[in-house]
């Protein structure tokens, strides 16, 4: 009788592992999936970069892209100012907003 009781309680705490592992694969697909889907985006941005692109640093500087290196970027941030940014500090720049004027 005693041992019936240790079995059945024994694949409970079975089953409940089980349930925690599940959960975790659970939460980990739905927080690394997305954050790597961006990490690819961004990392095909930077790869993608050509002269004239709009971007913006991870600072909030706003520029276009003057030229292009294996590892940086030389950033026009206004008339005549140029600056050398390392690639993984650059981001798009999101599209300017037109404010309608009624």
């Amino acid at each position: 009788m005693t041992d019936m009781i240790l079995l059945q309680a024994q694949q409970g705490g079975n089953s409940m592992w089980i349930w925690m592992i599940v959960i975790l694969v659970v939460m980990w697909i739905l927080m690394m999936r997305p954050q790597r889907k961006k990490e690819k985006e961004e990392q095909k941005f930077r790869n993608e970069l050509k002269k004239g692109d709009r971007v913006t640093f991870s600072g909030g500087i706003y520029g276009k892209v003057h030229s292009v290196d294996t590892h940086t970027v030389e950033v026009e941030v206004s008339n005549g100012v140029i600056v050398t940014v390392e690639k993984g500090m650059i981001q798009p720049a999101p599209e300017p907003k037109t404010e309608e004027k009624k």
